[in-house]
């Protein structure tokens, strides 16, 4: 009897310790170092919630989410359903739509903006659509409280907050980043197409992508949604105040979750989704007067450029008003990364440098 008893406990203990092998697994699926640098994170108070999602060969080898999208009532991050508004990370959105009609033969991108929206303003200097998506255009950025505005402007009211202005340098000559350029964008696809930007986006992009999480900002109650936090004092976060997002959608009034990010990139490797000789221009940088030793690092909608480690990627970085987001896609490795949290530039640039290392060194890639 005493026998049986103790072969009772050894197999307790031995199905213990498999199935606790077996849990560990499954929740860290050998990241468990990237798990530690973003726990670190949170229990440091720098973002409130996170979720990530990593995939190779479009399969996704580990999605997680850390901290909470409602502080105040403990929800947790779910990469799968948590929605965070995602800055920038609209704008390679918003290209894969000028992608589309480019596609189809309604626009071309060296012809200029005044062949879709001739009410702009006339300038000293034509603009093209690539210029505009390159931010060649010399169009300025925000100015005053421009960035939280929080009055219902739609798309072609948007542009009248810059219209009347000068412009910075002649087209081409000069880089200056600017979400006005994406907002312009939106409305030559919107007088070109005749309907809405975000109907075409979503008929165009995110049905036909599988992104089911990705919403337009309008401040509506959707299921999953996080409170959007900025820091309050050292290690306290607070709601931030409402904006309208509307008029700016292209440039960063879009929602979604870190698991749709993660589709969106993979589409734009499958070559029965996206046509990667139409891809090419979006992803290739820019140079300021053609000249090749003066690279943008800024291709259409899209960052091209090397992460801390000097391993080439085209995606692009969001910051917004209670949300921030990283987004790279890795051609040469097959690997999509997104990372979205609730709140607004975490200035963390460091940790998310190391994480993505640690990222890299768990999938054993360079």
């Amino acid at each position: 009897m005493k026998k049986i008893s103790q072969s009772i406990i050894i197999l307790n203990l031995v199905m213990f310790s498999f199935f606790n092998s077996l849990f560990a697994q499954e929740s860290s699926n050998g990241f468990d170092q990237s798990e530690r640098i973003i726990n670190k994170i949170i229990r440091k108070k720098k973002v409130p919630g996170l979720a990530i999602t990593v995939s190779k060969n479009n399969e996704v080898v580990w999605s997680k989410g850390f901290g909470f999208a409602d502080i105040t009532n403990k929800i947790p991050v779910d990469p799968n359903r948590t929605i965070f508004r995602i800055g920038s990370v609209s704008k390679p959105i918003a290209a894969a739509g000028l992608l589309k009609i480019v596609e189809e033969g309604k626009m071309t991108l060296d012809s200029s903006i005044y062949n879709y929206v001739p009410y702009f303003p006339k300038k000293d200097y034509d603009i093209t659509i690539k210029q505009l998506g390159g931010h060649l255009s010399g169009i300025r950025n925000y100015q005053g409280n421009e960035f939280k505005i929080n009055k219902p402007l739609d798309i072609r009211e948007g542009i009248s907050l810059f219209e009347k202005d000068a412009l910075l340098f002649q087209p081409g000559t000069n880089y200056n980043y600017t979400s006005y350029n994406w907002n312009l964008i939106s409305l030559a696809i919107q007088e070109c197409v005749k309907i809405p930007f975000e109907d075409f986006v979503k008929f165009k992009v995110l049905i036909p992508f599988n992104m089911d999480k990705t919403f337009v900002d309008k401040n509506q109650d959707i299921d999953g949604k996080a409170i959007f936090y900025e820091k309050f004092r050292r290690r306290r976060f607070k709601p931030v105040q409402e904006t309208n997002n509307y008029f700016k959608l292209a440039s960063g009034g879009y929602l979604s979750t870190s698991k749709d990010i993660n589709t969106f990139g993979n589409a734009l490797l499958n070559d029965s989704l996206v046509d990667s000789n139409q891809l090419q221009p979006f992803i290739t940088a820019q140079k300021i007067n053609n000249n090749e030793s003066t690279s943008t690092y800024y291709g259409i909608g899209f960052q091209v450029s090397y992460d801390s480690s000097g391993r080439p990627y085209f995606g692009h970085i969001g910051n917004g008003l209670g949300g921030y987001g990283i987004f790279y896609v890795y051609p040469e490795q097959k690997v999509v990364l997104s990372i979205l949290t609730n709140i607004s530039n975490p200035n963390i640039d460091k940790e998310f440098d190391k994480l993505i290392d640690t990222i890299f060194e768990s999938m054993k890639l360079n």
